[in-house]
């Protein structure tokens, strides 16, 4: 059986001998019969990873790993992601997926424990995406795909090797839907570009490029009654259904970001190599929301001087570099491999804050637009991190893993908005922790390999949590870094014999003492706090059986056990983190019919997931099952692909995902029913 390498892990080894949980992806799995539109198509695959597509692209996927992660209401948090080893998560902690192109993916790495902590800030799992480097003849092709809803996606790609070595894809799609709920349609373009080449006979050279805009509708959540009466319906003010919020403000978001990065590696020897990684990017965002003009009692909310209003607007310059040194010391008296780096990030954003409406706010002339100024603030994050890890060969079937990574993050805001009743909230604060990991494997066969692990991760609030105090105004810099101790036990098999394939097996357990939980939300405004302690533990087990040539089956499960640990603000002790499901399965059965038609099945059980910390509500499980076929056919120079597909394929009505700690209450985004999409591919090489 071919041997898997680990690129996102230090020295790249193989999956068996990974001393950590880890699920690899590949490429054409994840473009096999799907609309290649969001990861959550083939994530949902991987043990210990929860992940969500809100139906919402005016918001990202919902994704934790073990739990962390879930109390995002926007974006992603407390996991680390990675594109052709570039961040997707900036230094604060809060990340993006929406730029990436699924249609020229290499593979996707999953790394779940202990280990992830060598990743600095908020690594309760890193998510290390890779974009193909082909090194066949050129090739060209396109596709056409459409399903339920108004969904339509057209792609174009070009991609080979040519007779000088140099490696080149270049990617595009565009992404259209109606949504499935009302206020939700979207438009999403993507452009991605990868050039990769040898420079003489020991150095590499590789550059990438992606560009993505999206235009999106914002439905916003609904009440469990509303959900009840009409799960398509936007955002309501009131369960009688008469103040359609998110349609009245046209709630909404405007995407753009560009980005360029490259990666020049060398080895000087048989001993010693080099890494440096440098890349940089903007980001523009503009997004309208719904807060009222008034409260409930009449108060005009946006004239508080301090309220930043109803439109943010917001220009995100990011730059970084990452350089490493690699040597293997095979003759040392215990041979061992030492990896030691330093990773810069930055940040510098231009923030601007809007009303909602224009006019008098007792006789707007119209609202769901951009009013007045009312914030102005340059925010800069900044990470420094040196790292160093060695895996030591203590014995043939012996291995030990050692890292440290140090990280410190700081947070700077330079308020230019002061007015009367409005004071300079300009601010700072940094906050640091020296992460320490430590694995050991025992390898008892050549396709067996028992691995033990512990270490400490933390994660600091991102700047938008830091924003706001409950009282006052200014940078809550009384809200500190969450930090956790993480400990595994897991077990990894191959399969050689007439059942071919591999399956893992692993126990964890993490202690977080300032778990970080929003506090109040009130006006358009949530502030954070510290909470006490809370724990996460649970059993991931997954399968990947070629049980005969033609019939393949992948299973994944997971039981989590994530709570309060004491009694917190709304929470009681024993109380279940909201955002999370305790268990979660997916089985996938794909019979290769002939050379040309696969055909295949799945099914995916989630448990149910409380919506807020008092565990007052919850989103009920649920199981949905898709069923799909595949066609490919090689005709010369020309190669077909044609796939459909249906999903929720008994139109089970149930809640995709959760809004944790929603101020109003909506708390709840619905799924679609019954649907499907078809699309093909043609390709010609050259």
């Amino acid at each position: 059986m071919a041997t898997t390498e680990v690129r996102s892990a230090a020295g790249s080894p193989s999956l068996q001998a990974l001393p950590t949980s880890a699920t690899v992806l590949d490429g054409e799995a994840l473009r096999d019969r799907q609309l290649q539109v969001n990861l959550s198509e083939s994530l949902a695959s991987v043990p210990g990873l929860q992940i969500k597509n809100r139906q919402n692209y005016a918001q990202d996927l919902q994704l934790s790993v073990r739990g962390y992660g879930a109390r995002s209401t926007f974006g992603l948090r407390g996991v680390r992601l990675y594109v052709d080893g570039i961040p997707a998560t900036m230094p604060d902690g809060q990340g993006s997926l929406s730029h990436i192109d699924i249609a020229s993916l290499e593979r996707v790495e999953v790394l779940r424990g202990p280990y992830s902590a060598l990743y600095g800030n908020s690594a309760g799992g890193v998510v290390s995406m890779y974009t193909e480097t082909p090194t066949g003849a050129p090739s060209v092709e396109g596709g056409f795909a459409v399903g339920s809803n108004g969904q339509k996606r057209l792609s174009a790609k070009a991609s080979g090797q040519t007779a000088q070595g140099l490696s080149y894809v270049l990617s595009a799609s565009r992404f259209l839907t109606d949504g499935y709920r009302d206020h939700s349609a979207a438009d999403r373009n993507i452009a991605n570009a990868k050039l990769s080449t040898a420079i003489g006979d020991d150095a590499q050279l590789t550059i990438v490029a992606n560009t993505m805009e999206s235009d999106a509708q914002d439905p916003q959540g609904l009440t469990w009654k509303q959900y009840q009466a009409n799960p398509r319906r936007a955002s309501m003010d009131s369960d009688n259904g008469n103040a359609p919020v998110a349609e009245s403000f046209d709630t909404r978001k405007s995407l753009k970001q560009t980005q360029m990065g490259a990666t020049y590696e060398r080895k000087f020897n048989g001993t010693h190599s080099v890494a440096l990684t440098a890349y940089a990017g903007h980001r523009s965002m503009e997004q309208y929301q719904s807060i009222p003009l008034k409260n409930s009692s009449g108060y005009a909310i946006q004239e508080n001087a301090k309220h930043a209003g109803g439109v943010i607007d917001m220009s995100r310059d990011y730059a970084g570099v990452d350089a490493r040194w690699t040597g293997k010391f095979s003759d040392a008296p215990i041979p061992v491999t030492v990896t030691a780096g330093l990773a810069m990030d930055y940040v510098q954003e231009d923030r601007k804050g809007y009303k909602n409406y224009t006019g008098n706010v007792n006789a707007p002339t119209a609202i769901g637009v951009k009013g007045n100024l009312s914030r102005d603030e340059k925010n800069t994050i900044t990470n420094i991190d040196p790292y160093v890890q060695a895996t030591w060969q203590l014995a043939p079937r012996w291995s030990l893993d050692t890292g440290l990574r140090y990280s410190r993050v700081k947070f700077e805001i330079d308020d230019r908005f002061i007015r009367p009743g409005n004071p300079d909230d300009s601010d700072s604060t940094s906050q640091h922790k020296a992460l320490p990991v430590v694995s050991l494997a025992h390898q008892l066969s050549t396709n067996q390999t028992l691995y033990a692990s512990a270490g400490r991760g933390f994660e600091t609030p991102t700047l938008a949590e830091m924003s706001y105090r409950n009282d006052g105004s200014g940078m809550n810099t009384a809200l500190q870094p969450s930090v956790s101790s993480q400990y595994e036990v897991g077990y990894r098999q191959r399969l050689t014999g007439d059942v071919r394939g591999s399956w893992s097996a692993a126990i964890f357990r993490s202690n977080t003492s300032d778990e970080i939980v929003s506090d109040l939300s009130a006006g358009g405004r949530t502030t954070y706090r510290n909470a006490g302690d809370t724990r996460r533990q649970g059993v991931e087990l997954q399968g990947d059986l070629r049980l005969t040539p033609q019939l393949q089956l992948q299973a994944a499960y997971t039981y989590l056990d994530a709570t309060f640990r004491q009694a917190s603000g709304t929470a009681a002790a024993g109380n279940f983190l909201p955002g999370l499901a305790k268990q979660h399965l997916w089985l996938g059965l794909d019979y290769r019919i002939t050379p040309e038609w696969t055909v295949g099945v799945s099914a995916e059980h989630m448990g149910k997931v409380f919506v807020n910390d008092a565990n007052s509500e919850a989103a009920p499980s649920y199981t949905v099952a898709a069923a799909s076929v595949g066609y490919r056919k090689v005709m010369g120079p020309w190669t077909l692909r044609a796939f459909a597909r249906v999903d929720n394929l008994f139109d089970r009505q149930y809640v995709g995902s959760v809004i944790v700690n929603d101020g109003n209450s909506r708390y709840y985004e619905g799924a679609p029913g019954r649907n499907w999409s078809t699309g093909m591919n043609l390709a010609y090489s050259f």
